[in-house]
C-alpha cells in the first residue's frame, strides 16, 4: 500500500512539474528575435533589465517594468508579447 502512494504521489509531482514548464512559443530558433533585438525593444518600451535569461522557449528578464516595479516577465521570443508577468514586492 505504502508503495502505491509513493508512485502515485510521484507521478503527480512529475507531471506537475511537466505542466508548470512554461511554453512561450512553437515556433523554430529562426524565427525568434535576436536577444539584442529584443533588449533594445524592451529597454525602448521603458524596462530596466537586470538579468536575462532564455529558459526554454521564452525570453526572460528580471529587472523593473515601466512603472518602475520589480518583475520577472516570461515573452514569447518571436512576438515579444508577455506570457507571464510577476511583481516582486
Amino acid at each position: 500500500m505504502k508503495t502505491k502512494l509513493i508512485l502515485i504521489a510521484s507521478i503527480l509531482t512529475l507531471s506537475t512539474q511537466v505542466y508548470a514548464k512554461k511554453s512561450c512559443t512553437s515556433e523554430p530558433r529562426s524565427k525568434w528575435m535576436g536577444e539584442s533585438d529584443f533588449k533594445a525593444k524592451m529597454e525602448k518600451e521603458g524596462y530596466k533589465i537586470r538579468k536575462f535569461k532564455q529558459p526554454g522557449t521564452c525570453y526572460e528578464i528580471y529587472g523593473q517594468n515601466p512603472k518602475g516595479q520589480k518583475v520577472e516577465v516570461y515573452f514569447n521570443p518571436v512576438t515579444a508579447e508577455i506570457v507571464k508577468s510577476e511583481i516582486d514586492d
